[in-house]
């Protein structure tokens, strides 16, 4: 089988078909796992992938008490400070002198790799450059654990934890604030079992939180979940935070209200794969007259979707750019 992606491809071009690889944030391609014994990503729907062929799969946010068995090759994210954080994670966690290599594409801004590693002090080596993709080696230096990335900022009377890659890292999109005033203003008043389904850096879980509401938020991101409980921590209120692709944590458990500003984008394609399910499935997991509450760019196509899913809807708030609906169970 040969690789799908510019990325893989150059691989496959540079390594051949009997590499052994451990990979780092990778992307999703069924010959970069048949070529891997293991990996490590943020994103828990492609851990439970690979694990289920078998492959090693690890949160970098857990223990980490292995070396790794192949060549580690880090995937170059378009948000170069999460590529920073991917890096001093290596070198935090992986011997002095560990060779890495870096491989992403040119829109992705892989060639200010090179400048990046200068500013770390870390060695840079061209390797080769295909498919509008650069591949370069470097090896790992002592680093402590990466915590410099992380931002705290405050916003709508709360202390928020962000971090690079999470979805409105370091501010308030204009959705979500839509989003919270609907809430604010047609939410009832009594302490609910409510569901954050994305929460990214937690504002609308500890929001909810703040307010009474019995919070279980969940983000299909290590990097979403473990900003979310930060921000919970930061403004001293209680919720629990799993990482789940979509309703996979959840086995069946219901709540009285689902909320969400469901991602649309996955690197930079647009992919509606997640915020079908969670409309799809959201009776499954709705008490009866349980609410679903979403708030979507006016173009995306939800509304006939929430019509076949969930019957009657209403748009409670638009702002022209912005989409409120809520539909009941």
């Amino acid at each position: 089988m040969s690789a799908q992606l510019p990325t893989c491809q150059l691989l496959e071009r540079y390594y051949g078909q009997a590499a052994r690889l451990w990979p780092v944030s990778p992307p999703d391609d069924t010959w970069l796992l048949n070529l891997s014994a293991a990996m490590v990503s943020d994103n828990v729907a492609l851990r439970e992938q690979w694990q289920t062929s078998a492959r090693q799969a690890m949160s970098p946010f857990a223990p980490f008490d292995c070396l790794p068995d192949g060549q580690v090759v880090l995937f170059w994210p378009k948000a170069h400070q999460l590529g920073k954080w991917w890096l001093a994670w290596l070198c935090h966690v992986l011997p002095d002198d560990t060779p890495v290599d870096i491989v992403g594409e040119h829109q992705g801004g892989i060639k200010r790799v090179p400048k990046i590693l200068d500013e770390l002090g870390m060695a840079c080596d061209k390797l080769d450059n295909a498919r509008r993709c650069t591949l370069f080696a470097t090896r790992t230096v002592n680093m402590a654990a990466p915590e410099s990335a992380w931002q705290t900022f405050d916003a709508l009377d709360m202390r928020l934890v962000s971090h690079p890659g999470v979805f409105g890292h370091g501010k308030v999109d204009e959705g979500t604030q839509l989003l919270l005033q609907a809430l604010e203003k047609a939410l009832p008043k009594k302490p609910l079992k409510v569901l954050d389904m994305g929460c990214g850096d937690g504002i609308i879980s500890a929001w909810l939180a703040k307010r009474g509401h019995a919070v279980t938020a969940v983000d299909v991101s290590a990097f979403a979940a473990e900003a979310c409980r930060r921000t919970l921590r930061e403004n001293a209120l209680e919720g629990r935070v799993l990482e789940s692709d979509v309703y996979s944590a959840l086995d069946g458990e219901r709540f009285d209200v689902i909320v969400s500003n469901p991602p649309f984008h996955q690197e930079r394609d647009i992919s509606y794969g997640p915020s079908s399910r969670l409309i799809d499935q959201a009776v499954e997991h709705l008490q009866a007259k349980g609410q679903l509450w979403l708030v979507a760019n006016a173009f995306l196509p939800y509304p006939e979707r929430l019509q076949r899913a969930l019957g009657e809807f209403e748009t409670l708030s638009d702002n022209r750019r912005f989409r409120v609906y809520r539909a009941v169970n």
